[in-house]
């Protein structure tokens, strides 16, 4: 293969990508999202600055995508901590555990999506809309919500899901050392929301030293919805790097810089 073909390609292996070019279209992808209290402390110990915490609030969450264009059809679930960067309130996205493999690589090398590989479900049972998680043999996440109990707004459903989200990129190089190190920003603007509905939900967390949701603890349930949507998936700017020690972003800048191969 010549350089110049290289160059072409987007991921290995030649040949067989691990995921193809985006833009990645969703349709009737499902949410279950439990927003909880927990520990302050906890909180602000594992949120890099220069993101800011005011409220102990988590939002863990699962999503079923049974249509994704070149991805397929797979679940995934993790937790969200509401945050603050230079005055704009957004997401940062803390965990992800995932039961697809290009999603999981499309989501950390063309972009900064925390995940792992983990077997989370979506399912209803009689009346209940039930969420698990397992990560290997363990079950570390049990989420339960009443089945479409009373209509959620439809905006309030879409600020849920179209929240700004903050994530980590962190690529070592050959010899250790860290090549990247990065915060990324990232929010979906194209969405149409189909159903939203809340409920009486609970949340349980089990501790694993892998997988370790339970290190924030669920104080008490705040809020649960259950949001049908069609949507594609943003693409992906760098706001910080911290090898730098430099802000690439705030509101007041108009450049930005693509970090995504979704276009």
């Amino acid at each position: 293969m010549l350089k110049k073909d290289v160059l072409k390609q987007i991921t290995t292996p030649l040949g067989g990508p691990a995921f193809p070019k985006g833009p990645f279209k969703f349709n009737n992808r499902e949410y279950l999202n439990i927003t909880y209290r927990t520990d302050l402390d906890a909180l602000k110990r594992i949120v890099p600055e220069p993101l800011e915490v005011e409220e102990p609030f988590v939002k863990f969450e699962i999503m079923y995508m049974p249509d994704a264009t070149g991805l397929g059809r797979y679940t995934e679930s993790g937790q969200v901590i509401p945050v603050t960067y230079n005055g704009i309130k957004g997401e940062y996205s803390h965990c992800m555990y995932v039961d697809n493999h290009p999603a999981i690589a499309v989501g950390r090398e063309a972009s900064a999506y925390p995940k792992k590989l983990g077997a989370p479900r979506l399912f209803i049972d009689s009346d209940t809309l039930v969420g698990t998680v397992d990560y290997g043999s363990l079950r570390i996440a049990n989420a339960t919500m009443g089945y479409k109990h009373q209509p959620l707004d439809f905006d309030k459903a879409r600020e849920e899901i179209t929240a700004p989200t903050f994530m980590l990129k962190i690529m070592p190089d050959f010899d250790g050392k860290l090549r990247i190190c990065e915060l990324l920003r990232t929010q979906i603007t194209d969405i149409t929301i189909k159903e939203a509905w809340t409920g009486p939900a609970r949340l349980q967390l089990f501790e694993h030293a892998l997988a370790p949701m339970a290190d924030l603890p669920v104080l008490e349930v705040l809020h649960a919805s259950h949001i049908l949507t069609d949507l594609t998936v943003s693409t992906a700017t760098r706001v910080y790097n911290y090898l730098d020690d430099e802000e690439t972003y705030s509101p007041s800048k108009t450049e930005e810089v693509e970090v995504s191969l979704q276009k």
